[in-house]
């Protein structure tokens, strides 16, 4: 697949077939993503695969704490303490179109519950991700951090298999640590669901807009010379 056509085409899967992928086809895609950059090689991030009887038992124990309403304090804000516009709006827009997507009424707050919990199956993925990165890092390794993730992403977009990066894991991360005997020095930076999608299910027919290029690139140059 071209790079451009991948980057296109990559989007958050939330429905997956029940289809176990090969370690030989996970190593591929991380493999590749070892090629991502990061500031003096430092390469900061660790990745942790889950699947079978570990994936299973940490799913259950996730959707039941989800279900009773038990969330771990998260390890750092991923979003802003205020809402403000223009990111209040897309951020209705994204979760309004989904549930919209779905049939899903404002008003169904079981039915929304229900959605939000299937992060916690990685939506039926068998294989799940968790990316960790040491503590004492500074802000450099989480930005980093960030193009590694989209490298994987972009990777597996590349071999016919799906994604969905889930921040929501943050809130059981003290589970995710216990399940993975991870050290205290490894601070959890999101979970990830990657498969085969379910190209059948309406969910992976959402796909949230993306602003114009000319709401978000400001061009400098000489007069006249702007694009």
């Amino acid at each position: 697949m071209h790079v451009l056509e991948a980057i296109r085409e990559r989007g958050s899967t939330r429905a997956f077939l029940p289809v176990p992928v090969s370690n030989a086809l996970l190593r591929e895609v991380l493999s590749a993503a070892r090629y991502a950059p990061s500031g003096t090689n430092m390469q900061p991030w660790r990745v942790h695969v889950v699947s079978g009887a570990v994936r299973d038992a940490l799913c259950t124990s996730a959707m039941a704490r989800a279900h009773a309403g038990h969330e771990d304090p998260t390890p750092y804000a991923y979003y802003p303490p205020t809402w403000r516009e223009p990111y209040l709006s897309r951020r209705r827009a994204c979760g309004w179109g989904l549930y919209g997507t779905l049939g899903i009424a404002k008003t169904d707050r079981e039915r929304m519950i229900g959605q939000q919990v299937k992060n916690f199956d990685f939506f039926g993925a068998p294989t799940g991700l968790f990316f960790t990165v040491d503590r004492d890092l500074s802000q450099g390794s989480w930005l980093d951090y960030g193009m590694f993730l989209q490298t994987v992403m972009l990777a597996a977009q590349g071999v016919g298999l799906a994604t969905c990066p889930q921040a929501a894991w943050l809130s059981h991360h003290e589970l995710v640590r216990r399940t993975l005997s991870l050290p205290d020095a490894e601070a959890l930076v999101c979970g990830m669901a990657i498969g085969y999608p379910d190209l059948r299910d309406t969910v992976n027919g959402f796909r949230p807009d993306r602003i114009g290029v000319d709401e978000f690139v400001h061009w400098h140059a000489d007069q006249g010379l702007s694009p």
